[in-house]
């Protein structure tokens, strides 16, 4: 294991980190808001720290990043870049506890606030926000599609790309991937943007929630977040990027290279955007029957909340704790189903729902049917023999994980709803959960300081897949 290797990607990311920085510093030394000075001071520590490990990581011997680096690095530079990323809000008053979920929430795109009157915040940090949703979606993608099919757990196995190297080597066979990922990431938030800009918001306001609608994030530049604008175009409009960002960025990149129908073949997308319809107008009609709504009001109303849990972007254009007992537990239900593998979405991911579908229906074929033998196929290729266990055993992992923050959460004294639903959340990346203090109007504020650590951990091992970290504790891994 090459420590100065390590240390040398670490600084690096962490001298970005400190540019980026300057430009909340900037709108709000244009804004005359002295909040600009706490940004600053940030960026000046974070660059210096962030120096250090570059030239103590310094080394004259030429070498790619090998897997197991590449893990620890990955773990690392969630872990570090969050405690950087919170030094403006401890500057701009946050205790380190509110401003280190802050930041977490904004890096895993989870969308979880301790913040409130958003309205009356300068602009510098509500642009704070949401250029770390922007970074994190985009470290997100990297992460799932570079490093998580090598990890051999959870069914990642199944998305090796033409370009993954079985030599253990990350780059630079990578290199060519990562750029093609963002270019399309940028150029869908830049068209998002625009679209935003031309239905009505104003140019901040559109720059802001095109970073966070593209990353899954959620983050809003007003507590009302969608609700404020009044404009079902804007929601529309928001659906459609919400969706494209829960999508294979992969099976994107293919489709401007021109395979214009690779896209539609791939059966998490067809499977994706299925369910989505879906629910959508079952729980249309739900709002039809029980709230004496129009239909394409219902319709828009159900589109949004659905595509908004389900991408685990976590935006609101309404109350739905006011819908009624059925579209509560719905909600509840879709905080877990996330979108497409290598997308910027969190969740359980739908390949994994398919891929146990497909054990479900080989099972009871093989109880009909003894002596036939079907081997299971998922897009058109034989499943490896080692994805199904890997699947369950995720969906166990999963389970498992979300019931111990249930637990962790209750033992601090937070009521079973709370606990739940907030631990479902922060594993699934998704922002708000249920009831009032965490509800779509709520803030995860109120909580006490251990239970906002133990979201950040929740939130930073659904982002690592929660199989990393096991990977990571294993003694063999560290061995030469």
């Amino acid at each position: 294991m090459r420590f100065r290797r390590i240390s040398l990607t670490l600084g690096i990311n962490l001298c970005a980190l400190a540019a980026l920085m300057l430009l909340p510093a900037l709108i709000d030394l244009v804004d005359n808001n002295r909040d600009w000075q706490a940004f600053l001071v940030s960026a000046m520590l974070t660059f210096f720290l962030g120096g250090l490990l570059v030239f103590s990581g310094i080394d004259l011997e030429s070498g790619e990043i090998e897997l197991k680096e590449g893990f620890v690095l990955t773990t690392l530079s969630w872990l570090v870049t969050a405690g950087f990323s919170a030094l403006p809000f401890v500057g701009l008053g946050l205790s380190f506890s509110d401003a280190y979920l802050e930041a977490m929430s904004g890096l895993t795109t989870t969308g979880s606030t301790v913040l409130a009157g958003l309205d009356k915040l300068p602009r510098g940090i509500l642009l704070w926000r949401a250029l770390l949703q922007g970074l994190g979606g985009i470290g997100i993608v990297v992460t799932a599609i570079i490093m998580l099919p090598f990890l051999r757990v959870g069914g990642m196995q199944l998305f090796h790309t033409e370009s993954s190297d079985r030599s253990e080597k990350v780059l630079p066979r990578s290199a060519q991937l990562i750029l093609a990922i963002a270019q399309i990431y940028a150029g869908l938030i830049v068209a998002c943007a625009l679209i935003f800009g031309l239905l009505g918001m104003t140019g901040f306001d559109a720059i802001c929630h095109a970073l966070t609608t593209v990353s899954t994030g959620g983050f809003s530049t007003h507590d009302a977040s969608f609700a404020f604008f009044k404009s079902p175009s804007l929601e529309w409009a928001a659906v459609v990027f919400m969706v494209l960002g829960a999508l294979p960025f992969v099976a994107m990149i293919r489709f401007t290279n021109g395979h214009l129908s690779e896209a539609w073949r791939d059966a998490q997308v067809r499977g994706f955007v299925g369910f989505l319809a879906g629910v959508s107008v079952v729980l249309a009609i739900w709002l039809v029957e029980t709230r004496d709504l129009d239909f394409l009001d219902a319709l828009r109303l159900a589109t949004f909340n659905v595509v908004s849990i389900t991408t685990t972007t976590g935006f609101a254009n309404t109350d739905y704790m006011q819908w009624g007992p059925f579209a509560i537990v719905l909600v509840f239900l879709l905080t877990f189903i996330g979108g497409c593998a290598g997308s910027t979405a969190g969740g359980i991911k739908i390949y994994r729902f398919q891929v146990a579908g497909l054990l479900i229906k080989g099972h009871f074929l093989s109880l009909m049917t003894p002596h036939r033998v079907s081997p299971l196929r998922y897009n058109g290729r034989r499943l490896p023999g080692d994805v199904p266990f890997s699947v369950i055993a995720f969906l166990a992992v999963y389970m498992a994980t979300v019931a111990f923050f249930t637990l962790l959460l209750a033992g601090l004294g937070i009521d079973l709803i709370t606990s739940l639903s907030a631990a479902a959340t922060a594993v699934s990346n998704v922002g708000p959960g249920l009831g009032d203090t965490i509800g779509p109007v709520g803030s995860f504020a109120p909580l006490p300081d251990a239970a906002k650590w133990a979201l950040s951990a929740a939130m930073l091992l659904g982002r690592l897949e929660l199989f990393t970290v096991l990977v990571l504790m294993r003694p063999e891994f560290w061995r030469d």
